[in-house]
């Protein structure tokens, strides 16, 4: 065994010799980014990374890998400027913990209370990138955000999705709940185990999965719906863990910054549109991403605001916009769209997290 030991010792002496040359080498990048005024964040670059290393063979998960490169890409990052992630709060959200899997460690996390106010900070500068909730694999797409990639001048640059494990927090038992403090998401996404366990109690709607455990941390018939970071911050025990419905429910995320993502070769775009208000002109118009190769992947209608009773249609496919297949696409959409607008191109993620 103490071979074996000092074998690791000298392994650790080496990576963190490499390290360290690494560091130097990406804040020289650094301050070639800084001289060209381009943002330290590089969202295509960052996946290709990530996806390279979570394909390398051996015992390590390509999750595990993933989460070893995210910090050492977060600290060389903050090298050449830290960058600030504004996001849904307040910590311990879903939201938060998105901005720890995609910026890591070292990013400045900054709580917004609205989805709105994520689109302003970042378009005010007070925040390098931000990260906003756009679907849930079972409660649908999040109106707000929509509405808002509509009117913003911002990009999709980079997209992330994280499993939705729920627990059920409180203070006391399971026979003492009387009241359960909980976001309107994860009780929709709970409401079989709650039937089963929990029949009788009151519910009460809070505005975060983090508020929730604080009400319940101060009610002893209280409870609450929220993650296990949540209960540990707020001081509540974890009764029950991961009694979502439905064991594969993933929350999807957008990263929205002034800037589209450079292609990678495995990308998606999202647009929107309207088309004329006739007979056939929303299969026209998909007629053409199918003459066109384009895999269509999220088609979402939302009510057109001013005018009763048209609508806009939210558009996901595999695929860049500087790529010639999609430019000829959009090119010959636009002449079936009353409006057209690409909301951003960026790199599909690649998910390997292990339920």
């Amino acid at each position: 065994m103490n071979d074996e030991r000092q074998r690791i010792n000298e392994i650790d002496e080496q990576i963190a010799r490499l390290l360290q040359e690494r560091a130097e080498m990406a804040h020289a990048i650094g301050r070639i980014k800084a001289e060209q005024d381009r943002p330290a964040y590089d969202p295509a670059r960052e996946a290709e990374i990530l996806r390279r290393m979570s394909e390398t063979e051996g015992p390590l998960s390509g999750a595990a890998l993933q989460s070893v490169f995210t910090e050492i890409i977060s600290a060389c990052r903050a090298l050449e400027q830290p960058v600030h992630v504004a996001f849904l709060g307040p910590e311990n959200t879903f939201s938060h913990q998105v901005v720890r899997k995609r910026f890591g460690s070292q990013a400045v996390a900054v709580p917004m209370p609205t989805v709105s106010e994520i689109f302003r900070a970042v378009e005010a500068e007070q925040a390098g990138a931000g990260v906003v909730p756009v679907e849930n694999s079972t409660g649908g797409v999040i109106p707000e955000t929509l509405d808002c990639l509509l009117d913003t001048g911002l990009s999709i640059c980079a997209e992330a999705h994280i499993p939705v494990h729920i627990c059920l927090l409180a203070p006391g038992t399971l026979a003492q709940v009387r009241t359960l403090y909980t976001h309107p998401q994860p009780l929709a996404q709970t409401r079989a185990w709650l039937r089963e366990h929990l029949p009788a109690v009151e519910v009460k709607i809070v505005s975060s999965t983090v508020v929730a455990a604080q009400e319940a941390a101060v009610d002893p018939t209280g409870a609450a719906l929220a993650t296990a970071e949540a209960g540990e911050a707020a001081g509540v025990q974890v009764l029950a863990e991961n009694i979502e419905d439905v064991p594969s429910n993933r929350t999807r995320f957008f990263v929205i910054a002034p800037q589209d993502a450079r292609p990678t070769g495995r990308d998606k775009t999202s647009m929107v549109f309207a088309t004329a208000h006739r007979a056939g002109s929303l299969h026209e118009a998909l007629g053409v991403l199918s003459a066109h190769g384009l895999n269509l992947t999220l088609i979402q209608s939302r009510p057109m605001r001013g005018q009763p009773w048209q609508y806009v249609f939210f558009m996901d496919f595999e695929g860049h916009r500087e790529e010639e297949a999609v430019q000829m696409a959009l090119e010959e959409l636009q002449g079936h769209c009353s409006l057209l607008k690409v909301l951003g191109s960026y790199p599909a993620e690649t998910i390997v997290d292990n339920r």
